[in-house]
């Protein structure tokens, strides 16, 4: 016989994804929030670290995979080869990637976010 976890969350009808439990009381929305810089804290509108679930709101959330720069590179604020730079990494640097799209992996490397060439990813 299943048993009832107490805030479970039913799932809905249309995904077989299993829920979360939800915390006692709820996930309260009180008041104004303040965002953590989005230069040292990865998360963007669509996509944040599952670290921060309950600090941003995100229409998804990720776990970040390790990944080792293959070749010295420059971090950008942008998936551009032309955007400001937020740091120059060396090969080697160990990094934490949320997303790979188009040539470019977005994550961060310390408490640096930005865009990686998918090229400079060992």
């Amino acid at each position: 016989m299943a048993t009832e976890t107490p805030n479970a969350v039913p799932p809905s009808a249309s995904s077989p994804t299993p829920t979360a439990d939800v915390p006692p009381g709820g996930f309260p929305l009180a008041g104004p929030s303040s965002r953590p810089d989005p230069r040292t804290h990865a998360y963007r509108q669509d996509l944040a670290d599952v670290a921060l679930a309950g600090i941003v709101i995100a229409s998804h959330y990720a776990v970040p995979l390790p990944a080792t720069l293959g070749r010295d590179a420059t971090l950008r604020a942008a998936p551009d080869a032309n955007a400001e730079p937020v740091a120059e990494l060396e090969a080697g640097t160990d990094l934490r990637l949320l997303d790979k799209s188009r040539g470019w992996a977005w994550g961060y490397a310390g408490d640096q976010v930005g865009y990686l060439p998918l090229s400079a990813i060992a």
